[in-house]
């Protein structure tokens, strides 16, 4: 989420995207220069080099946990840090590919899903004989752990793919993504993995869930083909644990499932929705500004589906927003900066109202 080619990272991957060939259906804000990112003040460069991504706040806002691939390791492995960058740790073992790392609230564990039991190596790369495909890895679990990784607990076990987990503020319920019924779609689960229960039911693909800081509602991207060839495709690419991740909308509905609506209805590939700590604002990447699709930028919306405002400027691509429980600091991943051709880092702003 370089010719040609976007960093598309659909919650949980560092992916590699050729061609996202999708047409706008809706008003794109004008470009401006990078120095109109009016919102972000005292922008700080907080990883320097490999792949860094999916940055999120501890509940305190004194930690960041994030995925990253980085020597030795050459997939994605969950790190932690300080917000000034400093005192950055593994988490996890070092073994399979790892996604979706999340801390709890009280600051003692953390969550994140892994394909470790299906073996220590990253899993292989998907076949993309097919255009661009995203793997949906079946061998993706979630997991707990102590900080120090020690302790670790397995919270599924299921056949197919569960991840993209993330936590209620209150620390009782996990909401995640899982393929259990035969779908992409949104569960929820307590804290200790009991307590499944399908939150969407809509064919096509539903993920990249949070709840909002007050635990009232959830955010998330989804993908529902309608016609009958974009069914037949996403069917056929699902049996082969594959997807198009080209287009998404935002959505929104209550913590329990209930009061579903779209938030986005633009055509565009629009991902990793966080609600602002106000509730009545979501931010999001989206490359709709783009008309070959090939950037990626950070948008602010209403709840209500108006006042469409863009955030940042300039970069190949910026993703990965989170706003912190107190609504004045904004982390996110961005390609700024980079010396390597496939280099993004973690950064963080104070955010301006």
């Amino acid at each position: 989420m370089k010719t040609s080619f976007v960093w598309l990272v659909p919650a949980g991957f560092l992916i590699l995207v050729n061609s996202l060939f999708v047409r706008a259906q809706g008003p794109v804000p004008p470009q401006t220069p990078a120095a109109q990112e009016r919102r972000l003040k005292n922008l700080q460069q907080l990883t320097f080099g490999g792949q860094n991504a999916e940055a999120y706040f501890s509940y305190d806002g004194t930690k960041i946990i994030f995925q990253s691939t980085r020597p030795p390791f050459e997939c994605d492995q969950i790190f932690s840090m300080n917000v000034d960058g400093g005192e950055v740790k593994l988490l996890n073992s070092g073994k399979g590919r790892t996604t979706c790392g999340f801390f709890f609230p009280d600051g003692r564990r953390i969550l994140y899903a892994s394909t470790h039991w299906a073996g220590d190596a990253c899993p292989p790369a998907p076949d993309r004989s097919q255009g661009y495909v995203w793997p949906i890895y079946p061998s993706y679990e979630i997991f707990s752990a102590n900080l120090d990784g020690s302790g670790l607990k397995s919270l599924t076990k299921n056949p197919g793919y569960d991840a993209e987990g993330t936590i209620s503020p209150d620390g009782k319920k996990i909401v995640f993504t899982s393929m259990r019924s035969g779908d992409l779609d949104i569960y929820t689960m307590n804290a200790d993995g009991g307590g499944g229960r399908r939150l969407t039911t809509e064919k096509g693909y539903d993920g990249g869930p949070f709840f909002s800081w007050d635990g009232k509602s959830i955010v998330y991207r989804g993908y529902h083909p309608k016609t009958k060839d974009e069914l037949k495709e996403y069917a056929a690419l699902l049996k082969q644990n594959l997807i198009k991740p080209s287009r998404a909308e935002i959505h929104m509905m209550s913590a329990h499932g209930a009061n579903k609506r779209q938030i986005t209805n633009n055509g565009a590939a629009n991902w990793a929705p966080f609600l602002h700590p106000n509730n009545r604002q979501i931010i999001f990447s989206s490359n709709l500004h783009d008309a070959e699709r090939r950037s990626f930028s950070l948008f602010m919306i209403n709840v209500d589906g108006t006042g469409l405002e863009r955030i940042t400027y300039g970069a190949r691509f910026d993703s990965f927003p989170m706003l912190s429980r107190d609504g004045k600091k904004l982390v996110f991943a961005s390609t700024r900066n980079g010396k390597e051709p496939r280099e993004f880092n973690i950064f963080i702003a104070d955010w301006a109202q």
